[in-house]
């Protein structure tokens, strides 16, 4: 049996046969303007034909013109077509003349024209028919499209819907920021303006559905464009940075606009190279490695291939399904799940001493903002007493590098998790000064995208259930990364470490939170206080409208990343920061009414409010 791309290949010798005979045959009419043609020409011109299509497919097939894929055929595969053309007509040239075989010298001009035409219809005669006749439709309206961007990408995104009859969309017009462009035309799609026109051309041109098709565009570029978009009722969609040769369909690749793309900012970059030497062939443990952010790590921390990962968390669902998902993806690892408390410290010196971790991150946390208010006696002894156990036995243990997560809510904090997350910076700045042998540092960020109890999951599900979305003050502004990028500043951080620094991320302007929930509404498409309502519904306790990233006098240090800077420690007096935690987690530990005060005792920044337990 023969397979289906040799019958193609034969069919299309067949053909290439039948064009050598037409060819030769109208190339001699042609010659004597479609009159008698004299014997002398006419007989040899029947003898020579079995020569010509024996020369006219090896030719052919030397140039490897029976085994290409004609419905992606482009430039190139035309260009071959003429270069056999040429040669083939060469070969004829040559024998017949040293055969002496009587034929008129305007018949090879005629000849070579013809036959290189009628290879290039054969060959592209099924893509030809598609743009005459596309036939049958599916009954399904298409959506009427606009592009943003009318570069190579958006070129090859309109050949493959208009090649492709079944295709769900019809895209009409194009909106490019190069003036130069509008007037014009690609690939038949009319230029009709910039970033600014979308709005009167999604009306003009009624408009269902946008695409942005800059692959190379910015964070902050695409934020900017999605601003015209979302004045508009159009769906709005996304072409992401692709590879250079669009080995896969670009139609493919289009895909819903995500809440990362409205981050509005460059992602930060890591330097693979260095923290896979700082990683590689070491026992690191994550606490809390079953959370948002401690399961990133885990996910990023074996691609630098450690020697071993101790995955330890309270959760035992959490860290069984992070386990299991990175045994799947590299079974060659050791990867161990811990069940366990960071408040529970005989139950750390166990690990501790059996597997004797050299990189710690430190991720285990009580982080909800209002639950912690109502409990605040939980957030001392989950985070404060948590971290103390940790750093400490890090140090007894000779561990390499320890490095806390912590959070913009540190500085000057006006609510108790804040509170405690800066107490925690101090007890590693301070542990990195007693530490011999220990280097103790700080992250801080700002709200992780997507993050188990952060905002936007909270508004994607109240837009599914119909809204309200919920926003505590419309003025109020948040400072925004994505998970992957908390978790490359942590790496970074470590790397960067020598003792005792916060290390902050630039998160460009801060999002006003009203805005996003707009945003996050149109996303979905619907209509924002009109589909979906957004109500006001005040400032919670110890909640700030404006977050903040650095205390003063903690002062600002470039690293070698342009998008971390250093905060340095400030100076206290260790022993007596001691002696005040050691009491302020005996008290948390008798559940006292009073904790929030004994916690402003120590951290003399926070300003806090009384809440009901």
């Amino acid at each position: 049996m023969l397979g289906k791309g040799r019958k193609r290949a034969i069919m299309l010798a067949a053909a290439d046969a039948l064009i050598v005979i037409l060819s030769a045959v109208l190339s001699l009419k042609l010659r004597f303007n479609f009159y008698t043609v004299p014997d002398l020409f006419w007989d040899p011109l029947f003898y020579c034909i079995p020569v010509d299509i024996v020369i006219a497919v090896c030719v052919l097939r030397f140039f490897r013109l029976y085994n290409r894929v004609w419905s992606y055929a482009s430039v190139e595969e035309s260009i071959s077509i003429f270069k056999a053309s040429v040669c083939i007509e060469f070969l004829f040239i040559v024998y017949r003349t040293l055969f002496q075989i009587p034929t008129p010298r305007s018949f090879y001009i005629f000849d070579g024209v013809l036959i290189f035409l009628l290879f290039l219809a054969a060959r592209f005669s099924r893509r030809i028919q598609k743009q005459l006749l596309p036939g049958k439709t599916t009954d399904r309206v298409r959506k009427r499209t606009m592009l943003v961007g009318a570069g190579s990408a958006a070129s090859i995104l309109i050949q493959e819907t208009q090649r492709d009859s079944n295709s769900e969309r019809n895209i009409v017009c194009i909106v490019d920021d190069n003036k130069n462009k509008k007037g014009k035309y690609l690939r038949n799609v009319p230029i009709v303006g910039a970033r600014e026109d979308i709005p009167s051309m999604v009306q003009r041109y009624k408009i269902d559905e946008i695409i942005i098709a800059i692959p190379s565009a910015t964070g902050e570029d695409i934020k900017g464009i999605l601003e015209f978009c979302h004045e508009t009722n159009a769906q709005v969609r996304i072409l992401p940075a692709i590879a250079k040769g669009f080995t896969e369909s670009v139609a493919g690749l289009v895909r819903e606009v995500r809440y990362e793309d409205l981050l509005g900012r460059a992602p930060v970059k890591v330097n693979q190279t260095g923290i896979g030497e700082f990683i590689g062939g070491k026992t690191v443990l994550v606490t809390g490695g079953g959370g948002s952010i401690g399961s990133e790590l885990c996910r990023q921390i074996v691609k630098y291939k450690p020697r071993r990962l101790i995955i330890f968390d309270i959760y035992e669902n959490n860290a069984y399904d992070i386990q299991m998902e990175l045994q799947r993806h590299y079974p060659e690892l050791d990867i161990t799940a811990l069940i366990g408390s960071v408040r529970d410290y005989d139950r750390l010196e166990k690990m501790f001493r059996e597997y004797r971790p050299q990189i710690i991150y430190h991720a285990a946390a009580h982080k909800h903002v209002p639950l912690m208010e109502v409990s605040p006696n939980e957030a001392i002894k989950n985070n404060c007493l948590g971290t103390l156990n940790v750093a400490k036995l890090a140090d007894e243990y000779g561990a390499e590098k320890f490095t806390l997560i912590s959070t913009d809510k540190a500085v000057r904090p006006t609510n108790i998790m804040g509170a405690t997350k800066r107490i925690c910076e101090m007890i590693i700045q301070s542990y990195a000064k007693k530490s011999a042998h220990t280097q103790y540092a700080a992250v801080r960020f700002g709200n992780v995208l997507g993050s188990n109890g952060s905002v936007i999951p909270l508004f994607l599900k109240q837009i599914d259930e119909g809204g309200p979305v919920t926003v505590t003050h419309k003025e109020i502004t948040r400072f925004f990364m994505t998970i992957p990028e908390a978790v490359s500043l942590v790496l970074q951080a470590s790397l960067f470490a020598t003792g005792g620094e916060i290390f902050v991320l630039d998160m460009g302007k801060p999002v006003k939170i009203y805005e996003l929930a707009e945003n996050l509404i149109r996303m979905k498409g619907y209509k924002p206080n009109q589909d979906i309502m957004i109500e006001i519904v005040g400032l919670r306790p110890g909640e700030k409208l404006y977050e903040e990233i650095l205390m003063d006098e903690e002062g600002l240090t470039k690293t070698a990343n342009e998008m971390i800077f250093v905060g340095h420690p400030i100076a206290m007096d260790e022993d007596q920061f001691f002696d005040q935690l050691d009491d302020l987690i005996r008290y948390a530990e008798t559940n006292g009414k009073h904790i929030k005060e004994k916690t402003a005792q120590l951290c003399t920044t926070y300003r806090y409010t009384i809440c009901k337990e």
